[in-house]
Protein backbone atom coordinates (compact mmCIF):
# COMPACT_ATOMS: atom_id res chain seq x y z
CA UNK A 1 0.00 0.00 0.00
CA UNK A 2 1.27 3.46 -0.91
CA UNK A 3 1.35 6.07 1.83
CA UNK A 4 1.77 9.77 1.07
CA UNK A 5 3.49 11.67 3.86
CA UNK A 6 5.64 14.73 4.47
CA UNK A 7 9.22 14.39 3.28
CA UNK A 8 12.01 14.58 5.84
CA UNK A 9 15.76 15.07 5.65
CA UNK A 10 16.05 11.28 6.03
CA UNK A 11 14.29 10.88 2.66
CA UNK A 12 16.88 12.97 0.79
CA UNK A 13 18.93 10.05 -0.60
CA UNK A 14 15.87 8.32 -2.06
CA UNK A 15 14.48 11.59 -3.42
CA UNK A 16 17.80 12.37 -5.10
CA UNK A 17 17.91 8.93 -6.68
CA UNK A 18 14.49 9.55 -8.24
CA UNK A 19 15.45 13.13 -9.15
CA UNK A 20 18.56 12.01 -11.04
CA UNK A 21 16.87 9.11 -12.81
CA UNK A 22 13.88 11.26 -13.79
CA UNK A 23 15.43 14.59 -14.74
CA UNK A 24 19.12 14.25 -15.65
CA UNK A 25 20.75 16.36 -16.96
CA UNK A 26 18.34 18.96 -15.49
CA UNK A 27 18.24 17.38 -12.04
CA UNK A 28 18.57 19.53 -8.97
CA UNK A 29 21.67 19.40 -6.80
CA UNK A 30 21.51 17.65 -3.44
CA UNK A 31 22.05 20.97 -1.62
CA UNK A 32 19.21 22.63 -3.55
CA UNK A 33 16.83 19.78 -2.83
CA UNK A 34 17.73 19.75 0.87
CA UNK A 35 17.07 23.50 1.10
CA UNK A 36 13.71 22.96 -0.59
CA UNK A 37 12.67 20.17 1.75
CA UNK A 38 13.63 22.21 4.83
CA UNK A 39 12.28 25.60 3.71
CA UNK A 40 9.42 27.17 5.63
CA UNK A 41 7.83 28.21 2.32
CA UNK A 42 7.73 24.80 0.66
CA UNK A 43 6.12 21.49 1.41
CA UNK A 44 7.52 18.25 0.03
CA UNK A 45 5.69 14.96 0.06
CA UNK A 46 6.82 11.42 -0.62
CA UNK A 47 4.89 8.39 -1.75
CA UNK A 48 6.26 5.37 0.09
CA UNK A 49 5.68 1.70 -0.65
CA UNK A 50 6.65 0.01 2.61
CA UNK A 51 10.23 1.25 3.12
CA UNK A 52 10.81 2.44 -0.46
CA UNK A 53 10.06 5.91 -1.77
CA UNK A 54 8.44 5.59 -5.18
CA UNK A 55 7.50 9.22 -5.76
CA UNK A 56 7.87 12.73 -4.42
CA UNK A 57 6.74 16.25 -5.13
CA UNK A 58 7.04 19.73 -3.75
CA UNK A 59 5.11 22.98 -3.81
CA UNK A 60 6.23 26.51 -3.04
CA UNK A 61 3.23 28.05 -1.30
CA UNK A 62 4.15 30.92 0.99
CA UNK A 63 1.32 31.65 3.41
CA UNK A 64 -0.81 34.51 2.20
CA UNK A 65 0.53 34.51 -1.36
CA UNK A 66 -2.00 34.45 -4.19
CA UNK A 67 0.29 32.18 -6.23
CA UNK A 68 1.94 28.82 -5.66
CA UNK A 69 4.37 26.83 -7.78
CA UNK A 70 4.73 23.09 -8.16
CA UNK A 71 8.51 22.86 -7.83
CA UNK A 72 9.00 19.26 -8.91
CA UNK A 73 7.26 15.92 -9.01
CA UNK A 74 8.51 12.48 -9.99
CA UNK A 75 7.33 8.89 -9.82
CA UNK A 76 9.56 5.85 -10.31
CA UNK A 77 9.04 4.42 -13.83
CA UNK A 78 7.67 1.10 -12.58
CA UNK A 79 5.00 2.95 -10.55
CA UNK A 80 3.83 5.39 -13.23
CA UNK A 81 0.25 5.29 -14.43
CA UNK A 82 -0.89 3.80 -11.11
CA UNK A 83 -2.41 6.98 -9.63
CA UNK A 84 0.59 7.98 -7.50
CA UNK A 85 1.33 11.11 -9.55
CA UNK A 86 -2.33 12.15 -9.41
CA UNK A 87 -2.44 11.57 -5.64
CA UNK A 88 0.73 13.61 -5.10
CA UNK A 89 -0.50 16.44 -7.34
CA UNK A 90 -3.89 16.52 -5.64
CA UNK A 91 -2.23 16.78 -2.23
CA UNK A 92 0.23 19.46 -3.41
CA UNK A 93 -2.59 21.53 -4.89
CA UNK A 94 -4.50 21.13 -1.61
CA UNK A 95 -1.46 22.43 0.30
CA UNK A 96 -1.37 25.46 -2.01
CA UNK A 97 -5.09 26.12 -1.54
CA UNK A 98 -4.72 25.83 2.25
CA UNK A 99 -1.96 28.45 2.14
CA UNK A 100 -4.34 30.83 0.35
CA UNK A 101 -3.15 30.41 -3.24
CA UNK A 102 -5.69 31.29 -5.91
CA UNK A 103 -3.47 30.03 -8.72
CA UNK A 104 -0.94 27.22 -9.02
CA UNK A 105 1.76 27.28 -11.70
CA UNK A 106 4.17 24.70 -13.08
CA UNK A 107 6.52 24.07 -15.97
CA UNK A 108 6.49 20.77 -17.84
CA UNK A 109 8.70 19.48 -20.60
CA UNK A 110 7.17 19.74 -24.06
CA UNK A 111 8.29 16.11 -24.45
CA UNK A 112 6.42 14.82 -21.37
CA UNK A 113 3.03 13.98 -22.86
CA UNK A 114 1.99 11.80 -19.91
CA UNK A 115 2.66 14.55 -17.38
CA UNK A 116 0.90 17.12 -19.56
CA UNK A 117 -2.16 14.88 -19.76
CA UNK A 118 -2.23 14.48 -15.98
CA UNK A 119 -2.05 18.23 -15.42
CA UNK A 120 -4.76 18.91 -18.00
CA UNK A 121 -7.00 16.32 -16.34
CA UNK A 122 -6.58 18.16 -13.03
CA UNK A 123 -7.70 21.44 -14.59
CA UNK A 124 -4.39 23.08 -15.49
CA UNK A 125 -4.26 25.05 -18.74
CA UNK A 126 -1.24 25.95 -20.83
CA UNK A 127 -0.58 29.67 -20.60
CA UNK A 128 2.84 30.00 -22.21
CA UNK A 129 6.04 28.46 -23.47
CA UNK A 130 9.60 28.89 -22.20
CA UNK A 131 11.72 28.21 -25.28
CA UNK A 132 14.76 25.97 -24.73
CA UNK A 133 14.11 25.95 -20.97
CA UNK A 134 15.62 22.52 -20.45
CA UNK A 135 19.05 21.32 -21.51
CA UNK A 136 19.13 20.00 -25.00
CA UNK A 137 16.94 22.86 -26.19
CA UNK A 138 13.67 21.35 -24.98
CA UNK A 139 10.82 23.82 -24.44
CA UNK A 140 8.82 24.01 -21.23
CA UNK A 141 5.08 24.59 -21.25
CA UNK A 142 3.93 26.93 -18.49
CA UNK A 143 0.65 25.78 -17.01
CA UNK A 144 -1.73 27.33 -14.49
CA UNK A 145 -4.53 26.01 -12.33
CA UNK A 146 -7.14 28.52 -11.21
CA UNK A 147 -9.25 27.80 -8.11
CA UNK A 148 -6.99 25.10 -6.62
CA UNK A 149 -9.44 24.58 -3.75
CA UNK A 150 -11.79 22.83 -6.18
CA UNK A 151 -9.36 20.05 -7.21
CA UNK A 152 -10.46 16.79 -5.71
CA UNK A 153 -14.02 18.05 -5.08
CA UNK A 154 -15.23 17.17 -8.57
CA UNK A 155 -14.94 14.05 -10.65
CA UNK A 156 -11.82 15.40 -12.36
CA UNK A 157 -9.29 14.67 -9.66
Amino acid sequence: MIEIRDATRDDLDAIMELERSSFAPDDWSRDSMQREILSEHTRYLVAADDEYIVGYGGVLAPSGSADADIQTIAVAPEHRRTGIGRALMTRLVSVAASAGARGVFLEVSAESAGAQQLYLSLGFTQIGVRPRYYRGGIDAFVMKLDRPGEVGKTGTA
